[in-house]
């Protein structure tokens, strides 16, 4: 429908940003959250969970490369991939890009946000949906990751709302501990960490968690404009040492390997090392090495 009124981000009590609707394509309560997609003037369509936003198809391309290539790349040789959460199939998508990933597995726990997307976000999966690669699981990834079996992923990519509501359990020791165990040996785990500028305690507590398990521990940027407040950050812990330092002509070769150069709008080899250089405002949150 055709609409007037504006619709307001409730992710802050005190500060947040909103958008004028030109046209509100859903809005569904389902079993696990509230879900409002709606045509912008200025971002095209957006799609809301619990009030906040959570992907705009102006400018999503920045978090799902960044959450997407900077892993996988940093690996080097993941053949294996695990994605929680990630129910618009943007990271899919990326993943898949990779020539060398043979197996990628989605587990998202809201069935519903998976339909949506198909239906009203469908430029953001692109074909991922169809790909013999991938597997989609309509679950909850607690589980998933509790029932995998020792080392059978290269990495996990955790794409979750806050912890907050349906997303609180992904930020836990108990599932750090399982995606330690079914990493491989070499493997890796990235997750979103907020906005640190306003949410410093997200990228703290959850790199502490991470660190009893997985022993290198860290983080790297990304500029998302529909994330207001600065950078967002996304936690980084890897079992081999080095991983968020790979040179800069290393990550090309690997690119250029995988198929990613020349797919890109925002990741480059030199955003992906010069990502890990963090300001100390960001850095002072971190474990200390």
């Amino acid at each position: 429908m055709t609409t007037d009124s504006w619709i307001n981000e409730t992710l802050y009590p005190d500060w947040g940003q909103r958008f004028l609707i030109k046209r509100e394509l859903a809005r569904v309560q389902s079993e696990f959250q509230d879900i409002v997609i709606f045509e912008s003037f200025s971002h095209g369509r957006v799609m809301v969970l619990d009030g906040a936003i959570q992907i705009t198809e102006a400018d999503e391309f920045v978090y799902q490369e960044m959450l997407t290539h900077v892993p996988l790349l940093a690996h080097g040789a993941a053949e294996t991939v695990l994605i929680i959460g990630a129910g618009d199939g943007g990271v899919l998508r990326r993943v898949l890009q990779h020539h060398g990933v043979k197996r990628a597995v989605m587990v998202e726990i809201d069935g519903e946000v998976i339909r949506l997307s198909k239906e009203f976000l469908p430029s953001i999966a692109g074909d991922a949906w169809n790909d013999p690669r991938a597997e989609i699981i309509v679950g909850d990834g607690i589980d998933y990751v509790k029932r995998a079996g020792d080392g059978t992923f290269d990495a996990i990519i955790v794409d979750s709302t806050d912890p907050i509501g349906v997303g609180e359990v992904l930020f836990t020791d108990e599932f750090y501990a399982n995606c330690a165990r079914i990493l491989t040996a070499g493997g890796l785990v990235v997750n979103q960490c907020g906005v640190p500028f306003m949410q410093h305690d997200e990228l703290h507590d959850s790199s502490l968690r991470r660190a009893k398990f997985i022993p290198h521990v860290g983080a790297y940027v990304a500029a998302v404009p529909t994330y207001v407040g600065g950078y967002m950050t996304l936690g980084f812990a890897a079992k081999q040492a080095g991983l968020d330092a790979v040179p800069v002509e290393t990550v090309r070769t690997r690119a250029e390997a995988a198929g990613i150069i020349g797919q890109t709008r925002y990741w480059t080899p030199e955003i992906h090392a010069a990502a890990f250089h963090l300001p100390p405002y960001i850095a002072q949150h971190l474990p200390r090495k």
